[in-house]
């Protein structure tokens, strides 16, 4: 009988669904599935949500939930970490401060001022859950699906020898699209995407053994195709490789496409795609769910129907290659460089391919990007690792520096203007980073 912990189980959708793929699997029938949420009104929902998975699917898994994550971890077989430090009202700021600057972001929640910010805020949590797992259950695989992942998986494995890795759905849900373009089944499509998480490119495409990327490039020419996706046909073109992750989130990581209206206004406005680019994007999309969720979730409690079929999510693949059948289960993983892309800095996190099995989680080979490509990657790693060290020494400085050279900010302000910005969201986030030394710059 395995034990599964959900930290930040108040994730609702993302909770019911990661469960709904584990109890997918014969082996996790009767598990005991752990939820953990420091919000008792949303743990309560995502416990109602599970149970009512549970009885529609006539599985025989136990649920508990609980505020104290110590509680659920003795013994834990996996834990999935799907955590937000603070609610809309304290991260709105990581976008509207760097707006202020000029500094025009979708989402923030990966790199940049408002991805380092997050990050800065979120890593001492996790690291807090990692001492409890090395006392409570040191053999539990933990897969984390907080962003920012590069930086926070990067944070954590500098400091633990317990198996924690990054799992995202953008490789995979960029790949279906990719198949949908070219009119062949997902399953029909082979590929290798390396780089880091966001920002990783499928370096091969290929069905049936023939190259993809001729059949790719004549297909953005249909209008429904380019119109979908703007951003990441522009970089396809110049690039030559497809890079992952939405429009929205891919305009942040650059200096081409946010950095004058004009450009805004080509570009990240009206893609077809679900995150074309819009201000505060997922902001405003939380800020509006602040007033609905509770509603939308109980009228499904009451007359929603339950979906059983497995999606796409990587995490009970994983899980069940380890504990449950043990089939090997080939994804990408995020965790940090040992050599395993040669032009990416080592330590730095990489999202590369891997697989699991019985014996764990193993990265699949060594990669090379194309020179051009390792240029773009490896400057954003280098920004992310600056940050890690920041949170590692508690060290303002090197978050100043971090964002000093991060392109989007670079290309809308000067260094005084970054070093105001900076400090602003220093000041703004007082009360979540006491474990570093000064917060003056």
């Amino acid at each position: 009988m395995k034990k599964i912990v959900f930290i930040g189980a108040g994730s609702l959708d993302f909770t019911r669904d990661l469960v709904r793929d584990l109890l997918s699997f014969p082996a996790f029938d009767d598990c005991h599935l752990w939820l953990v949420d420091i919000d008792e009104k949303r743990l309560s929902y995502a416990k109602l949500g599970v149970e009512k998975i549970v009885a529609a699917g006539g599985y025989h898994a136990s649920v508990f939930a609980t505020t104290q994550r110590r509680e659920a971890l003795p013994g834990a077989d996996a834990i999935l970490i799907t955590v937000l430090q603070g609610g809309v009202e304290v991260w709105r700021h990581d976008i509207e401060i760097p707006m202020k600057y000029g500094v025009d972001i979708c989402v923030g929640d990966t790199r940049g001022p408002s991805g380092i910010f997050r990050f800065l805020r979120t890593a001492p949590v996790l690291l807090g859950i990692i001492r409890d797992v090395e006392e409570l259950c040191p053999k539990a695989v933990v897969l984390n699906y907080t962003n920012p992942m590069a930086m926070l998986v990067s944070y954590l494995q500098a400091q633990t020898n317990v198996s924690v890795t990054g799992l995202c759905h953008s490789v995979q849900g960029t790949a279906d699209m990719l198949a949908g373009w070219l009119g062949i089944r997902p399953e029909a499509l082979s590929y290798t995407c390396v780089g880091i998480n966001h920002q990783a490119f499928y370096t091969s495409l290929t069905s049936g053994g023939v190259d993809q990327y001729p059949a790719l490039f004549q297909a953005i020419s249909r209008e429904e195709v380019a119109n979908e996706e703007p951003v990441r046909i522009e970089m396809f073109k110049y690039l030559k490789y497809f890079t992952t992750e939405s429009s929205g989130h891919n305009s942040e990581y650059n200096a081409w496409f946010r950095k004058r209206e004009d450009l805004i206004q080509r570009y990240c406005t009206h893609g077809t795609g679900w995150n074309p680019g819009a201000h505060a994007y997922i902001l405003n999309e939380y800020l509006e769910r602040e007033h609905t969720w509770e509603q939308e979730y109980t009228q499904w409690l009451a007359e929603g129907e339950v979906e059983l079929e497995r999606g796409e999510e990587y995490a009970s693949n994983v899980i069940n290659a380890i504990h449950g059948d043990h089939k090997p289960f080939a994804f990408n993983a995020n965790v940090r460089n040992r050599a395993y892309v040669t032009n990416i800095d080592e330590g730095a996190c990489v999202e590369v391919p891997a697989i699991a099995d019985r014996e764990g989680i193993h990265v699949r080979g060594t990669y090379t990007l194309p020179q051009h490509l390792s240029i773009f990657v490896n400057h954003s790693a280098k920004v992310e690792e600056l940050a890690v060290r920041a949170a590692l020494e508690g060290d303002a400085q090197k978050v100043f520096q971090a964002i000093l050279f991060d392109p989007l900010t670079a290309s809308v302000c000067s260094m005084e203007e970054i070093h105001s910005m900076v400090q602003e969201m220093l000041d703004q986030n007082a009360p979540f980073l006491g474990y570093f030394r000064s917060l003056k710059i």
